[in-house]
């Protein structure tokens, strides 16, 4: 499996594990508790697969940045949390960052 699709779904996992993780009410659900520990797994396992190919600083930026900002959508969608202004632009100049990395850097190839 090539090593940028491991670390895409290494952040899938991540994303799931924390969207169970808010829907768990602070581990009360039995059901969204167990999602919460085998996502979490699955993410700490894919990102340590991932960690064969990328550097460590390159696979977690990308890890924890796109997990950040796919949580934010969820909590918006599902939630019906919202965001301010800054959060909207703190978010952009993540996503900006990420494609600076993957676009320019040779760190992450």
């Amino acid at each position: 499996m090539p090593p940028f699709l491991v670390l895409i779904l290494a952040v899938i996992a991540e994303t799931i594990g924390t969207t169970a993780l808010q829907a768990s009410a602070q581990f009360s659900r039995l059901w969204p508790s167990v999602v919460v520990v085998i996502a979490y797994a699955a993410a700490f396992y894919l990102l340590a697969l991932a960690l064969r190919s990328f550097p460590v600083g390159i696979a977690y930026a990308l890890w924890s940045g796109l997990g950040i900002v796919f949580i934010a959508l969820i909590g918006f969608i599902v939630f019906g949390q919202t965001l301010d202004l800054p959060a909207i632009i703190g978010m952009a100049l993540i996503l900006a960052g990420i494609l600076v990395i993957n676009l320019f850097s040779s760190s992450s190839h």
